[in-house]
């Protein structure tokens, strides 16, 4: 009879299932997993890949593990520790042998999960209070912030549509369910477009490296790339069904920076992930932080540089736009072909650049956000201009637990 495998989803790894799982209880009810990948018929990146996924996992970090066999053991659980051994055959197969030992947290209906909003409004030059959001996964039920209710909004994305919670009340921390075989959908990914012969592999934890050129920042609402023209990003955003692209340039002292040399992931959650960029300058060296955050329509930078100088970011292709510097944003004058107009702002005073973007003088670090608003001048409640421009002044930092109902 002819061997059959399920598959096992391990956070953002999906593994080969295996026969056993080996679970223990007392003071806490604990479960230890262990398997082999093996190329073949695996290639050889995407073997190695998931070795260090493995080998990634963070820790204290909760990450939803389903099983194709074992559908009863579906959960949430929290990552002791982990193990992988690579073994590689000269000219014959090479295999992964890994070990994971979680502790059991609970399955949908046992625990909610709960994302603690903290911190304060962004610091801004427009006397601006912002709007607090949140965006939980597409698949979850049951969303509670205490006697006071937020207003809702959808957006669709490549995943599917995600409801968007507008207004979330002071000092609320959100409550909500979710069944882990859903708990990925509309996450935020970074994904390695070498790996995988440059079909992309996703990145799970911090402790990876990145090339500098081949590499993918999405949440399913928008997608950054690098381009083949140094100090180029592509900011893909999806509506009507499909990605439409706009590239921007990144400069500094009036021209644009090197091609990146190194990649680095500063944060690699669900909800939030950052990526640093680096770039060689003459003397010194350019940063370039960039934010995204699950169910947002803009992507959020951060630009650094050795020395005071005048720092830009703009559409590389000219587009007919307004300025209202003056209340932190500017927006493209017409719809594109697309249906979408351009729109990019500052939490700091700018200057509006010419080509629609912003652009200030005499500084060495410039914060921006980027996007489209979707549908243009028949935009709806929530995806305007303004609506952008607060939702990015008014975004707080998010962690995600799990709590017991």
């Amino acid at each position: 009879m002819a061997d059959t495998w399920g598959t096992l989803q391990l956070g953002r790894t999906q593994l080969r299932e295996t026969f056993t799982v080996t679970e223990t209880a007392g003071d806490m009810r604990t479960l230890d997993l262990d398997g082999q990948e093996s190329t073949p018929p695996l290639t050889r990146p995407v073997l190695v890949a998931r070795h260090d996924n493995i080998l990634s996992l963070d820790q204290g970090s909760v990450v939803a593990v389903t099983w194709t066999d074992k559908p009863e053991r579906n959960g949430y659980y929290a990552v002791k520790g982990s193990s992988a051994a690579l073994r590689e055959y000269v000219n014959d197969v090479v295999t992964s042998t890994w070990k994971a030992s979680l502790e059991r947290l609970g399955a949908v209906g046992e625990i909610d999960l709960q994302s603690r909003l903290t911190g304060v409004v962004r610091a801004n030059d427009f006397a601006l209070t912002g709007e607090t959001w949140h965006a939980p996964p597409i698949g979850h039920t049951t969303y509670y912030t205490g006697a006071t209710s937020p207003s809702t909004m959808t957006r669709t994305g490549a995943d599917g549509t995600m409801t968007v919670y507008r207004g979330i009340p002071t000092g609320a921390s959100p409550r909500w369910g979710c069944d882990p075989t859903a708990y990925l959908t509309g996450r935020v990914r970074i994904n390695d477009t070498v790996a995988a012969s440059g079909a992309g592999f996703e990145i799970e934890g911090t402790a990876q490296p990145l090339p500098a050129g081949g590499w993918t920042l999405g949440n399913a609402l928008v997608n950054v790339t690098p381009t083949a023209s140094a100090g180029v990003i592509d900011v893909q955003s999806y509506t009507g069904g499909a990605w439409h692209s706009k590239q921007w340039n990144i400069t500094v002292g009036g021209a644009n920076v090197a091609a990146w040399d190194t990649a680095t992931i500063l944060r690699n959650d669900p909800e939030q992930c950052i990526l640093r960029l680096t770039a060689p300058r003459s003397p010194g060296r350019a940063t370039l932080d960039l934010t995204l955050r699950r169910g947002s329509r803009i992507v959020e930078g951060y630009l650094q540089s050795g020395s005071s100088s005048t720092l830009a970011v703009y559409l590389r292709t000219s587009e007919t736009n307004t300025s209202v510097a003056a209340s932190g944003y500017v927006v493209a004058t017409g719809n594109d072909s697309d249906g979408n107009r351009a729109a990019a702002g500052s939490a700091r005073s700018f200057s509006a650049h010419a080509n629609l973007g912003v652009s200030k003088t005499s500084t060495a670090t410039l914060d921006f956000w980027l996007g489209i608003v979707a549908g243009g001048g028949s935009a709806v409640a929530g995806d305007a201009a303004t609506d952008l421009r607060n939702q990015y002044i008014g975004a707080l930092a998010e962690s995600t637990y799990v709590v017991r109902r």
